[in-house]
């Protein structure tokens, strides 16, 4: 509970009814004003170092940002390559010759002899046709010949009477001349009908598939029954018979390689079924043109096949091994290169840091590298894996020196 007020003197209540505490009796304190100024001195400093700071900040992060928009880059220094360097390229390995047997007359497949895969020799049969429209034909011929021949003899018989006739003035020169004129023309018949004759025999050879030279049956469509038709468009043949003892090996060859390439040289082939198998071949031919669409220019190796590991319609690598170059050679790798709208580029830098462009034209694409033909020299300081944004005259930072190799 609240105490008591103190008791206050008999002549001071008399004076004043009304009772003032002690405490605002006293004077003003001193060191109010003074904390109060330094309050205020605080807070403007606070302020004042809060926008110092923010300035410093500002200028800090300007510089920072100012930095950082300048690109690293790594450079890399081509160096010219004056080593023979092996040119691989994809091959397409086909028979020396290859023939799809058509039927030459219209019948019904008798027999067939071999399937595919078969070894066969010049002149073997294959399968035999049978045409009993073809054979009609012949004999009706045949009749026509002989009636033609019959008529030959009468007419001949005619003109020889007629000529002596005529000797003892017996007859007219004019049915003279008509008795020999119809003689030539029944000789014309004959050879007529004797021609028709040997069409006919000649096609009834053909009833008789054989094969046209020693190979491999690599194709069969004959089936005992099937009807065959002679010239029948789109016709696939009966058979197909590869010569597989001899190969043609064809490579499509950049045109910047084509100068080299001379007949008799050597090339490697290899093919997947044959790992670590190297196969010698010479270069047979070349084109002499460089394709439109490719191009490149065609080459064809020969290959002799005694085992027949080689077949047609493999794909094969083709390696040749072509003369060092006297200039040397310029390759990057493929991480270098820029897409630009004028065309292949490569980026450079200056010996003041900044980077320029350089467009190029590519000699040989190899994959993970490719071969410069102009627009580079040896010695230059090539960014790797450039920006997209990198742009002529910009100012660039290196991250490591220059690193000599073929990239």
């Amino acid at each position: 509970m609240p105490s008591d007020p103190p008791a206050r003197p008999a002549g001071e209540a008399a004076a004043n009814d009304h009772y003032t505490p002690e405490v605002l009796h006293r004077g003003a304190q001193r060191w109010l004003k003074p904390a109060g100024v330094a309050a205020v001195a605080i807070a403007a400093l606070a302020v004042i170092g809060g926008v110092i700071t923010r300035g410093v900040a500002s200028a800090s992060l300007k510089t920072t940002a100012a930095v950082s928009a300048i690109p690293t880059v790594e450079l890399i220094a081509p160096a010219a390559d004056t080593a023979a360097e092996p040119l691989v390229l994809p091959a397409d390995v086909q028979a020396n010759d290859v023939a799809a047997i058509h039927p030459r007359v219209s019948g019904y497949i008798r027999k067939w002899d071999v399937d595919i895969g078969a070894h066969v020799k010049t002149g073997q049969l294959l399968a035999d046709i049978d045409t009993p429209d073809l054979d009609q034909q012949l004999a009706q011929a045949k009749a026509a010949l002989a009636t033609a021949t019959a008529k030959q003899g009468v007419a001949k018989t005619s003109a020889d009477r007629w000529a002596r006739l005529l000797a003892k003035n017996a007859v007219s020169q004019q049915e003279t001349d008509e008795k020999t004129g119809d003689f030539v023309e029944r000789s014309a018949d004959v050879q007529a009908a004797k021609a028709d004759v040997d069409r006919l025999q000649a096609l009834e050879s053909f009833k008789r598939i054989v094969a046209p030279f020693d190979g491999v049956v690599t194709a069969r469509t004959a089936h005992v029954g099937a009807l065959v038709a002679a010239g029948t468009p789109n016709d696939p043949g009966l058979f197909t018979v590869a010569d597989v003892h001899r190969l043609r090996i064809y490579v499509h060859v950049p045109q910047a390689y084509s100068s080299q390439l001379t007949p008799g040289m050597e090339a490697s082939v290899t093919v997947p079924e044959f790992p670590g198998r190297v196969f010698n071949a010479k270069l047979a031919s070349t084109s002499e043109a460089v394709g439109a669409q490719s191009g490149a220019l065609t080459a064809e190796l020969q290959i002799d096949n005694p085992d027949q590991a080689l077949k047609p319609g493999d794909y094969a690598q083709a390696t040749f091994k072509l003369a060092p170059s006297a200039q040397g050679t310029l390759r990057l790798p493929a991480s270098a290169l820029m897409f630009r709208q004028k065309g292949m580029a490569v980026g450079v830098v200056d010996a003041q840091g900044r980077a320029h462009l350089r467009y190029i034209t590519i000699r040989h694409d190899l994959g993970a590298s490719v071969e410069i033909a102009t627009g580079l020299s040896p010695g230059e300081r090539v960014i790797n894996n450039p920006p997209d944004s990198l742009e002529d005259g910009e100012k660039v930072r290196v991250a490591a020196p220059a690193k000599a190799g073929r990239g």
